[in-house]
């Protein structure tokens, strides 16, 4: 049997891979420590279980999870196994972790609020607001500048200077602050892009109103500017998405005038 699953988390050792076919040494060093962190973990849950876990060739952002019939017999049923095996997106992003305190990632966060704004609501161009935003994406996208997986001379050394609690602790704070109000308008721009989120079916991901879902982003309210720039990144490879759906797949087909509608309509949205 043969599953596909996110490799998501929001610590280094679970960090994705940049969307290429050829990773470089230091992505092959992160693939295989993965390997053993999935090895570990579905062994854990399937008991005898110890399926082989492979990259995908044409998508190397992806994992597999692959359980041949022999490894399979000391399983209950196979309906047993199917079941394990969708459960198992879920048991790789909750490992076991202090809980977070909101009151010290609102301190933390004091050195955050001279560009994304003392209420988490930005006021500078081509800054992301961060209020309510979910709690696994702003943890992923520390993790990211941390890494150095995602490029940025002003996030990478901020981020190379926190720890995984602060990170947690952050998005916490982060997540529960009221989100920006909507400063676009719901014009003809913003209908076309509503039909193009149809059309790619962002609410899969996104959450139905838009308003994130564990690693995806909240795109509702945010900054159109933000949106549009982070739009042309995933495309040209600049920044990679954390899902088994790659933005990079999903924005493939878009050109400038649709990339433009469509943070339009995001942005309008409450």
């Amino acid at each position: 049997m043969i599953r596909s699953c996110d490799r998501s988390g929001p610590w280094p050792e679970r960090s994705l891979t940049r969307y290429r076919s050829q990773p470089d040494s230091s992505e092959r060093d992160l693939f295989a420590i993965q390997t053993e962190l999935l090895r570990m973990r579905v062994a854990t849950f399937f008991g005898n279980v110890a399926p082989t876990v492979r990259r995908e060739r044409r998508f190397p952002h992806r994992c597999v999870i692959q359980a041949n019939k022999s490894q399979c017999a000391d399983m209950a049923s196979a309906s047993s196994l199917r079941l394990a095996l969708s459960l198992f997106g879920l048991l790789l992003g909750s490992g076991p972790a202090a809980a977070a305190d909101v009151a010290a990632g609102r301190a933390t966060a004091a050195v955050c609020a001279g560009c994304h704004g003392a209420d988490g609501i930005s006021p500078m161009p081509l800054t992301p607001s961060l209020a309510g935003q979910s709690d696994e994406f702003v943890q992923w996208q520390l993790v990211y500048f941390r890494s150095g997986v995602r490029k940025s001379e002003v996030m990478g050394p901020i981020a190379e200077a926190l720890s995984n609690e602060e990170i947690r602790n952050l998005g916490a704070y982060y997540a529960s602050l009221p989100p920006p109000r909507p400063e676009a308008k719901a014009d003809a721009l913003a209908q076309t892009g509503q039909k193009l989120a149809l059309r790619h079916r962002c609410a899969s991901c996104h959450g139905e109103d838009y308003v994130g879902f564990r690693a995806a982003a909240r795109l509702a309210g945010q900054r159109e500017d933000v949106l549009v720039k982070a739009l042309h990144d995933f495309k040209s490879g600049a920044r990679v998405g954390s899902g088994v759906a790659s933005m990079a797949e999903v924005v493939y087909e878009l050109n400038d005038a649709d990339m433009q509608a469509l943070a339009h309509y995001m942005a309008s949205r409450p």
